[in-house]
């Protein structure tokens, strides 16, 4: 099936690249050999902990050392492949137990929900802090500490809030459900399985859901209404108070541990002193993500983000075949993004190198959108010190960079955006995102779907111009006569 695809996408790819000066051929029909492998039925749709991910990461590996890089993980233990640990998490027991001077006040089990984001989560006997709807600033931490914070579930932003008064030193918050939500609601949304990076502690933030009736009958036992709170909380003097209660909480996951890898390639620069520039792509899918009778089962993701994985190898490729650079480059390819971010993630919590060291990183995802003449797009655009330097790589190589920040609403979704929250200068500079209606056609249709195959005439004219413009950048930012000290 993969010979077939690839035979048939190669002579479509080529016959519109032969209407177009612009299109480097020889490189689509690079690209398009590695996405070909990447997204057939056999890599099982690169979902990480699997067979897939084992002929994923012998495939990248292979590759980068065929180009001539050297491993880059920094580790004798673990060369090439950097292992990354991530928990499935399921809610599992929620118990809540509430009093008024030592007597307990009976509510119905189905009345509250509590959740956590570690293994268990419990505080015994620690009083209500009523906070109205967490307006305004978070109370001090020694207000907070020891106290379960009583929430008013008034809009949106309640979440928000929640995590707020959380940071700030709760010990738990109980959000009374007086919104558009209800107890359900939360449950099938909070209760569905979640994933994040491994941890030997047993704690984690302590979150618990009340319904408006619930709390009725909590309140009433001390003499209180939520009606009587709203009314204390809409007023202008509203100062947090201690309630007359004490709640004992406890919420429990149930946790599955799926051992996956980063891979990590370098090339070695002349001097790896003066810094580093990062390329990064995931390698990751969804693996089976169909059932019968739908006729194909497998999100193999050709696009996203199998044409970033090849892009990302075609750059080492022509960046290992040129002079040795000033800096070392280093290539990550990571597994767990479509979970989270949760590869990147990873990387930045223990790096091969410092992170400080890192003078510019590149994100590559989903880069087979766009045709050949499209502008480029920056996701991370005014979000960091690489801008200007960038502009000034365009002017050379005579590429338009799309006039917008646009591009932008797309910056949490992308691998940069864990770089970015540990200072890591990151862009994703891309001609998919240089028409962002084509893209968010991508999106409304095959993405994350069955349906994101290789497919005849699968379009590489923008993947190829991204590729060239990538490997400028890196050699650009590399040379520490054009960047002597950085750019953060």
């Amino acid at each position: 099936m993969s010979a077939v695809l690839f035979a048939v996408a190669t002579t479509s790819t080529v016959s519109a690249a032969q209407s177009s000066p612009r299109r480097d051929r020889a490189l689509e029909a690079q690209l398009l050999a590695h996405i070909t492998v990447l997204a057939s039925d056999e890599y099982q749709g690169r979902e990480p902990g699997t067979e897939g991910e084992a002929k994923t990461l012998r495939y990248i590996g292979r590759q980068m050392f065929e180009a001539g890089l050297v491993s880059g993980t920094n580790d004798p233990g673990h060369e090439w492949f950097a292992p990354v640990t991530l928990v499935s998490r399921e809610a599992a027991v929620s118990v809540a137990q509430f009093t008024r001077r030592g007597r307990v006040v009976a509510l119905p089990r189905d009345q509250v929900l509590m959740l956590t984001s570690g293994k268990r989560s419990l505080i015994q006997g620690a009083p209500l802090l009523f906070v109205g709807k967490g307006q305004g600033a978070v109370p001090p931490r020694a207000e907070l500490a020891g106290r379960v914070a009583l929430l008013l579930d008034g809009d949106d932003q309640s979440e928000a809030r929640q995590d707020a008064l959380l940071a700030g030193g709760a010990s738990a918050v109980l959000t009374i459900l007086d919104g558009g939500r209800s107890l359900g609601s939360v449950a099938a949304r909070r209760q569905r399985s979640g994933y994040a990076l491994g941890s030997e502690a047993l704690g984690g933030d302590l979150e618990g859901f009340i319904t408006r009736a619930g709390a009725e009958r909590l309140l009433a036992a001390s003499g209180q209404s939520i009606a009587r709170l709203e009314a204390e909380a809409s007023r202008s003097d509203f100062a947090p108070r201690v309630l007359d209660l004490a709640a004992s909480l406890e919420a429990t996951t149930r946790e599955t541990t799926i051992r996956t890898h980063n891979v990590i390639g370098m090339i070695r620069g002349r001097r790896p002193d003066a810094g580093a520039v990062l390329f990064v792509s995931h390698w990751d899918h969804f693996g089976t993500c169909a059932e019968p009778p739908a006729e194909h089962l497998i999100c193999n993701g050709a696009i996203d983000n199998a044409s970033g994985v090849g892009a990302l190898i075609e750059i080492a490729r022509r960046l290992a075949k040129g002079p040795p650079p000033d800096r070392s480059i280093y290539f990550l390819a990571t597994t767990g993004e479509e979970l989270g971010l949760l590869g990147a993630q990873a990387f930045a919590e223990s790096p091969p190198l410092p992170l400080a060291q890192i003078v510019a990183a590149f994100n590559i995802d989903s880069v087979a959108i766009a045709p050949a003449g499209t502008p480029l797009g920056i996701v991370g655009k005014g979000m960091t010190r690489l801008d200007p330097q960038i502009a000034a790589v365009a002017r050379a190589q005579r590429r338009k960079i799309l006039d917008s920040d646009a591009p932008n609403a797309y910056v949490r979704r992308q691998d940069g955006w864990a770089l970015l929250q540990h200072d890591v200068p990151t862009v994703l500079v891309s001609s998919a995102y240089g028409d962002p209606a084509r893209m968010e056609r991508f999106f409304d249709t095959d993405y994350h779907r069955p349906g994101d195959r290789v497919k005849p005439g699968i379009e590489l004219g923008g993947a190829a111009e991204d590729v060239s413009f990538l490997v400028a950048l890196g050699r650009w930012f590399a040379d520490v006569r054009r960047v002597p000290g950085g750019v953060k």
